[in-house]
């Protein structure tokens, strides 16, 4: 598969599931009210997750438009630029703070897949904060480079 053509797939992956998660945030108290008939633990706690959820999708709508904003450095074939250091951090904290909710979320319904998502989002947090700083080398380490041409 050619490059551009991943690149202009993946675009559009981003762009559906930013617009799709919008939708899905939106529609959360009919959805949760809808699931509630089937999980007793939803019904229990509705107005709980409604929160919670709602915070968790804010969160992730977050993330995915940090990573829209590099995807458009991306495009424009100019990656190394502090913005995309600001984006991964801000990626890292939303990371960290989906791992505190869903913390909190175990304490009203615990799972063995919220778990997961904690530790994937605890790793996820660390990753991106030490890809910032990797970025923010390159980003010095660029405009060294464009000062000495």
């Amino acid at each position: 598969m050619k490059k551009e053509n991943i690149i202009r797939i993946t675009k559009y992956l981003l762009d559906f599931m930013f617009f799709g998660g919008i939708l899905v945030i939106l529609t959360l108290p009919f959805s949760l009210k809808w699931a509630g008939n089937y999980l007793p633990e939803i019904e229990a706690h509705y107005a709980e997750m409604v929160i919670i959820y709602f915070v968790l999708g804010i969160l992730g709508i977050a993330i995915l438009g940090e990573l829209r904003k590099i995807f458009r450095t991306v495009l424009a074939d100019d990656c190394f630029v502090y913005d995309n250091v600001v984006s991964l951090q801000r990626m890292g904290t939303y990371s960290f703070m989906i791992a505190l909710v869903s913390m909190a979320r175990t304490l009203i319904y615990l799972t063995i897949a919220m778990l997961v998502v904690i530790l994937v989002f605890i790793i996820a947090g660390l990753f991106s904060k030490v890809l910032a700083f990797v970025f923010d080398r390159a980003v010095k380490y660029k405009e060294e480079n464009d000062l000495t041409i």
